[in-house]
C-alpha cells in the first residue's frame, strides 16, 4: 500500500491544475481521475481518503478537491498512537527532543534576525514575570512559545513538524515537571528561578551568532532540569 500510495501521489500531482491568480491546485473530477489513472473508483476514493486524513487534501463543497499543505496534526497523532501501542517510549521522545532543541539552537545562531532575538528575549522575560507572580500556566505558555519560536527561526518545516509532534506527546509531562521544578528549586534573591533564567544564555549565544555556544547553552538548559532530579524531558 505505501508504494502504491506514493505512486498515486506522483500521478495526481501531475494532474492537478493551478487555479488562476492563486497558489491553489485543484484535482480533476473523480471520473476524470479514474480514467486518467486506470484504477477503480473504489481504489481512487481509498487513496484520496488516506491523503485527506493526513492533511494533504482538502475537499471544498461545490468546488472540488485541492492539494493542501498538511498541519502538524498527523505527526502528533502518529507519535501519540505509537506511545499508546508501546512502540515508542517517553524516554525516547525526551531524548529526541533534547537533540532536536540543541540542533535548533545552533542553527538559530546562524539564521535568527534581530527581531527574532528580541522576541525570544521577551518570552523569557514573560516566563520569569509569570513565575514570580505565581501564574504557572502563563509561565508554561511562555516557555512553550519560546521553544516554538526558536524552531520557527530555523525556517525548516521538517524540524518544525518534529518539534510540534514531540512537544505534543510530552506536553503533560512538561507541565508536571515544570510545576515540580517550581516546588523544589530555590529562587535567586530577586525571586527568579534558574529554570527560567537558564534560557537567557541561549538567547545571548543566538544574538552573538555563536552556534557552539547556543548548543552548549541548550545542553545546560536540559542539564539544569536533570540537576533538579527531574527527567530530561523538558
Amino acid at each position: 500500500m505505501p508504494g502504491a500510495l506514493e505512486g498515486f501521489v506522483a500521478d495526481i500531482v501531475a494532474l492537478a491544475v493551478a487555479e488562476d491568480g492563486t497558489t491553489a491546485r485543484r484535482l480533476p473530477p473523480e471520473r476524470d481521475l479514474v480514467e486518467a489513472l486506470g484504477i477503480s473508483r473504489g481504489a481512487l476514493r481509498e487513496h484520496l481518503l488516506v491523503l485527506e486524513r493526513l492533511g494533504f487534501l482538502t475537499r471544498v463543497q461545490g468546488r472540488g478537491t485541492y492539494l493542501d499543505t498538511p498541519r502538524d496534526d498527523f505527526v502528533r497523532s502518529y507519535f501519540t498512537i505509537s506511545r499508546e501501542f508501546g512502540h515508542l517510549t517517553d524516554e525516547q521522545f525526551a531524548e529526541s527532543r533534547m537533540m532536536l532543541e540543541e540542533t535548533a539552537a545552533g542553527a538559530a545562531a546562524e539564521r535568527a534576525s534581530a527581531e527574532v532575538v528580541a522576541e525570544l528575549r521577551g518570552l523569557v522575560d514573560r516566563m520569569i514575570a509569570a513565575t514570580r507572580a505565581g501564574e504557572h500556566d502563563a509561565a508554561l505558555a511562555a516557555d512553550i512559545a519560546f521553544h516554538r519560536r526558536l524552531q520557527l527561526a530555523v525556517e525548516n518545516p521538517v524540524m518544525h513538524l518534529l518539534h510540534e509532534g514531540l512537544s505534543h506527546v510530552l506536553s503533560e509531562t512538561i507541565r508536571v515537571r515544570r510545576l515540580e521544578a517550581v516546588a523544589v528549586e530555590i529562587p535567586d534573591a530577586d525571586g527568579t528561578l534558574r529554570t527560567d533564567s537558564v534560557h537567557y544564555p541561549i538567547v545571548d549565544a543566538i544574538e552573538a551568532g555563536d552556534p557552539a555556544a547556543a548548543r552548549a547553552a541548550m545542553r545546560e538548559h536540559f542539564r539544569n532540569w536533570q540537576n533538579l532530579g527531574l527527567v530530561s524531558d523538558h
